[in-house]
């Protein structure tokens, strides 16, 4: 058998693996085991030993239980509902306010925490039943929240992207600092959207009473001081590691710091919200763990065989496809698995094929830029893949979190106009790669 029916028997069968309901790491790792010591022997023990080796080699590791526990922090103390609290009275005035200020609700519980889920399940618990009571359309306060909350996987912590750093071999400072300017551009396109919506049918995002919003400008300077708190955080953690006062690890442990330090000021870390973030810090980082060491196993198999250079080979030579063509099958095969698969496993799957061919593809940028700018690439396109029927993430996370009065045909319905939204996003930051790049070539050039 050649190699490249090896390597596509490897892949059948992780995705045949996938979708039997086994754990991606299991998978993953087992079918990289499995294929190591049939082609090597007792020889191929060496590739999962070698690879959990770099894993616990690889120092930027220890900034994932950090951002993990900060966001948790920041989540379990209720500090987030303090936020909406503030967005709920200061955009009260406008049409749709309620649901921009969502959407500026998510930014700032993105820049504490990292996941999607997390924006998810504040939005879900927290903005949905308040946006239903206050007679907004239930198909588009669901997509807000929906497309919200993936910004979780852009705007830096992202968790996301230090999994792609780890995979890719690049520094998680700069593919942050990549995911900021995009990350904010699609919050505002979200924004943009949404005013034009409802100015042009207030029926759906009703002006807030104006009794409600009848309160002091104390109180009300009062509330916006909850929108400090991410701000605060985010500079103490950001602002040494930019002027290199401190590494990137140190900095996530003065983030860390910094939230458990603002919960306990609050008098909201209580013995139980501190057991809750241990615990949810310990399985999160544990599982993200698993699935780097069995991502890594998998990719040295692959590069073993030749795969890579296979692939290579079927696209340029064979079928003579352009590297942009190359470049956009790419994206949609994203799409087309993020209809089953969550963006964790999408990266660990075809990583170890597209992150090397990636860097060999003419794209009229230096191969150091084409790796840090395919990792916002991808993590937008994870973002559509998200939310994308038949079985896109966020569609069954808010199902099982929507009141039962919103259906699953009204949170299908709900996501075309976000998805179109992030798709010309994703077409803008392809077409103008600086839009990604420019923050990070700004501050590293210091």
């Amino acid at each position: 058998m050649s190699y490249e029916m090896i390597a596509l028997f490897m892949f059948a069968s992780m995705m045949l693996m996938l979708m039997t309901g086994q754990r991606v790491f299991g998978a993953i790792g087992g079918i990289a085991a499995v294929a190591a010591l049939t082609l090597w022997g007792t020889g191929g023990s060496d590739i999962p030993f070698a690879a959990a080796m770099k894993l616990m080699k690889w120092y930027p590791l220890l900034t994932l239980p950090m951002f993990i526990f900060m966001g948790y922090v920041l989540s379990e103390s209720k500090i987030a509902d303090d936020l909406y609290k503030m967005f709920h009275v200061w955009m009260g005035p406008v049409s749709g306010g309620l649901a921009i200020g969502t959407i500026g609700l998510m930014v700032l519980v993105s820049a504490m925490n990292g996941l999607s889920v997390a924006g998810m399940a504040i939005g879900a618990t927290i903005a949905l039943p308040e946006l239903l009571r206050r007679g907004y359309d239930k198909k588009m306060v669901t997509g807000v929240i929906q497309a919200g909350s993936s910004l979780g996987i852009l705007v830096p912590p992202s968790v996301v992207l230090v999994l792609y750093a780890m995979i890719a071999r690049q520094p998680v400072g700069q593919l942050w600092l990549a995911g900021v300017v995009p990350g904010l551009m699609m919050a505002g396109m979200f924004i943009v959207y949404i005013y034009i919506r409802c100015r042009l049918n207030p029926r759906l995002g009703p002006v807030l009473p104006a009794e409600e919003r009848a309160l002091p400008l104390a109180d009300k300077l009062q509330l916006l001081s909850a929108g400090l708190l991410p701000i605060i955080i985010f500079a103490a953690m950001m602002v040494p590691f930019v002027n290199g006062w401190t590494s990137l690890v140190e900095s996530s442990a003065i983030g860390a710091m910094t939230a458990f330090a603002i919960a306990v000021a609050k008098g909201r870390m209580t013995r139980q919200v501190f057991q809750v973030c241990i615990r949810q810090t310990l399985a999160i980082s544990c599982m993200f763990m698993w699935i780097i060491l069995a991502a890594l196993g998998f990719g040295a198999v692959f590069d073993g065989l030749g795969a890579v250079k296979a692939i290579d080979n079927l696209f340029t030579r064979q079928l003579g496809l352009d590297p942009w063509t190359i470049l956009i099958l790419m994206q949609i095969s994203f799409l087309l698995m993020g209809t089953f698969l969550d963006d964790t496993a999408m990266l660990v799957i075809v990583a170890p094929l597209y992150v090397p061919l990636v860097a060999t593809l003419d794209l009229g940028l230096p191969r150091e830029q084409v790796l840090i700018w395919y990792g916002v690439l991808y993590t937008v396109t994870t973002q559509i893949a998200y939310m994308t029927p038949p079985f896109g993430y966020n569609l069954f996370l808010m199902r099982a979190m929507a009141p039962p009065e919103v259906s699953l045909r009204d949170i299908y319905g709900s996501i075309l106009p976000f998805v179109l939204v992030m798709m010309t996003a994703l077409a803008l930051i392809m077409a103008f790669p600086q839009i990604a790049l420019w923050l990070p070539e700004t501050v590293y050039a210091k």
